[in-house]
């Protein structure tokens, strides 16, 4: 074994002859042996020390392979599972594999090829434990230094490897997303499916059936019957992106999952038992919707077990440097561009900006520098008018396309005119297509005089 560290093998078999042999031969090769003969001693031996392979002979799990690979890589995710199988096995070593196991090997394969499974299993291991810190590393650099974000990021670690819900709150585009995913790659699911959906985004009904399932024949359109991201995301974690926006009915469902860990799909009357972990977020300010009775209250406490909140990027300006430089990276490569960096008047800029999108809108900030310049280096004439001409207004709306000839303000409020003409006033597209909610169409509407009580 080239290995840096002696590796720790657990060798779970009830063929004393074979377990033997493979121990002695392992043994040689510089590892450190421990052997079991049932799953209650991997269950023992996972919880009391960490290995970075576990032989698993097949024979010793019966019906439950998947449940005990399963099992293995959620309490011990930086273990590489060989499993051992006789001829008649070879469906349960594809479930294994299916369910986290690293390789199969015949029962029948020497001693040798096993060692050379372990070591390609380790190199393996080394390069994911290399990507995992490298991660964790540049995680850190967006998160910044400043004091705030130095207490979510305390937070997180803190929280990150129970199984507790957690609701993060902020101003949209604070990175809410980034944190929970964080928040999973930190904990005991991370090689399990995280799972992202926004609430607002959704009617009602495709809402319901997108988290939840739905059977053929459910309701208009319903052709096959279809899994929902609960089912879609169990072992794993679910992130609820702007839950403050989901409907009364679906938070309804949502409250009886999380007390039950069980799920019905739209149209069905069979519960379905899930094991997911709920990340939550929002913008609004939950507890005045409970006193609004526009979300539930008893929903409010099961997902406020753990709060997190994100500061906007204009307190923590001390991220800007790592955010720009990535952001920079990912456009020049998707727009295929030669962009080194920025110059003086460019920086001065975006230092000095109060940025009400937060990193969202630093982001397509600077996609739009990176298809604007001309040469390697960014300027000041390669950002947006609202960076250049001094204005903080907050864009909640697409810019306008056509000839920059007034504020801002004038733009936007020509593109919500135009977009009420072209979809017949009807509010609810208007804002869809926007990308805006209802309100926050209603308050431009009354602010730029052009709500119906106005008229």
């Amino acid at each position: 074994m080239n290995s840096a560290t002696i590796p720790y093998v657990l060798i779970a078999s009830d063929d004393n002859d074979y377990a033997t042999t493979l121990t002695h031969f392992l043994q040689s090769q510089a590892c450190e042996v421990e052997r079991c003969h049932d799953p209650k001693g991997v269950f023992r031996e996972i919880g009391n020390r960490e290995y970075q392979i576990l032989v698993l002979d097949l024979s010793i799990t019966d019906e439950g392979t998947a449940d005990l690979v399963s099992f293995v890589s959620r309490q011990s995710p930086d273990t590489q599972i060989v499993l051992l199988f006789d001829i008649n096995q070879f469906e349960k070593a594809l479930e294994g594999i299916r369910h986290g196991a690293y390789f199969y090997l015949p029962k029948s394969s020497p001693p040798s090829d096993m060692a050379w499974i372990i070591e390609k299993a380790l190199i393996d291991l080394e390069l994911k434990t290399t990507l995992k810190n490298h991660e964790q590393r540049l995680f850190e650099e967006l998160m910044g230094s400043s004091p705030a974000m130095m207490r979510v990021s305390e937070l997180i670690t803190k929280v990150a490897p129970t199984d507790s819900t957690v609701l993060l709150l902020g101003e949209s585009g604070t990175g809410k997303e980034v944190m929970a995913n964080a928040i999973h790659q930190l904990s005991s699911r991370r090689g399990q499916p995280f799972i992202a959906i926004n609430c607002a985004a959704l009617p009602e009904q495709i809402l319901e059936s997108e988290l939840f399932g739905h059977v053929k024949g459910a309701f208009t359109g319903a052709e096959s019957d279809k899994v929902g991201l609960f089912e879609a995301a169990d072992g794993g974690t679910l992130f609820l992106d702007e839950v403050g926006d989901m409907p009364l009915v679906a938070q309804a469902k949502l409250l009886r999952t999380l007390q039950s860990g069980e799920i019905r799909r739209v149209g069905e009357s069979t519960v379905h038992h899930v094991n997911v972990r709920v990340l939550a977020a929002t913008n609004k300010d939950l507890v005045q919707d409970v006193k609004d009775k526009s979300f539930r209250e008893d929903l409010y406490f099961r997902l406020n077990v753990f709060q997190i909140n994100i500061p906007p990027l204009r307190e923590r300006r001390d991220a800007l440097p790592h955010l720009i430089k990535e952001f920079v990276k990912r456009f020049t490569v998707k727009y295929e561009k030669h962009i080194l960096g920025l110059d003086d008047s460019a920086v001065n800029l975006l230092a000095h900006y109060e940025y009400p999108g937060n990193i969202r809108e630093l982001e397509s900030i600077i996609a739009h520098a990176v298809i604007m310049a001309d040469t390697d280096t960014i300027t000041a004439t390669d950002l947006p008018d609202q960076l250049r001409f001094g204005t903080n207004a907050r864009l909640e709306l697409p810019l306008y396309e056509g000839t920059a000839t007034g504020t801002i303000q004038d733009m936007e409020k020509d593109l919500i005119e135009r977009t009420l003409k072209q979809l017949n006033g009807n509010q609810t597209e208007v804002a869809k297509s926007l990308g805006i909610s209802r309100s926050t169409l209603w308050r431009k509407l009354k602010e730029y005089g052009l709500s119906k009580e106005e008229e």
